[in-house]
């Protein structure tokens, strides 16, 4: 009876980490708002990182954040990082800017767990608005994979993205 038991919880186990292995070696979330402000306002508050702290729901998570900002603080090459209990550890650097439509950062985590993704806003004028779309994308190793199986990025991180953009909004829409 033992042996069955164990049997069954081991084939259990295979089956778990061959459909892990069979997840996409990639993942993306993304959100959009219509913001009634021109593409100029929002990107002046995307592309300046100390300006994107003004808005940015994980800076807002933890008033104690330890947040450094690098010689360059806006445009290509500006770096941002911090140190949070809440939020962990990490960096940002902008790596491309298509002023006033696109901002491309890559956003590097030490903890809770290393990874090395790609965040995107991309701002298209929509009449008198701009529709912005904040996405962030990037590679699924093995143990993301696993813990996909369990927790869906898109439930954990979209939530968050939404509210940054309800904060962005609240802060061009104010000027």
């Amino acid at each position: 009876m033992l042996k069955t038991l164990g049997l069954a919880v081991l084939a259990a186990l295979i089956a778990l980490l061959l459909y892990a292995a069979t997840r996409p070696d990639q993942f993306r979330v993304e959100r959009s708002l219509r913001i009634e402000a021109p593409p100029e306002r929002l990107y002046a508050l995307i592309e300046d990182l100390k300006g994107f702290n003004t808005w940015n729901p994980y800076a807002r998570k933890d008033p104690a954040m330890k947040q450094r900002y690098g010689d360059v603080t806006r445009g290509p090459g500006a770096f941002y990082a911090w140190e949070s209990k809440e939020v962990g550890v990490g960096s940002m650097k902008i790596t491309e800017v298509q002023a006033p439509i696109r901002v491309t950062i890559a956003l590097d985590f030490e903890q809770p767990f290393a990874a090395h993704n790609t965040a995107e806003f991309t701002l298209r004028r929509d009449g008198g608005a701009t529709q912005v779309t904040w996405a962030m994308h990037g590679p699924a190793n093995f143990m993301s994979k696993l813990m996909g199986v369990f927790f869906d990025m898109d439930r954990m991180v979209g939530p968050d993205f939404e509210a940054g953009l309800a904060n962005l909004k609240n802060a061009a829409e104010a000027r």
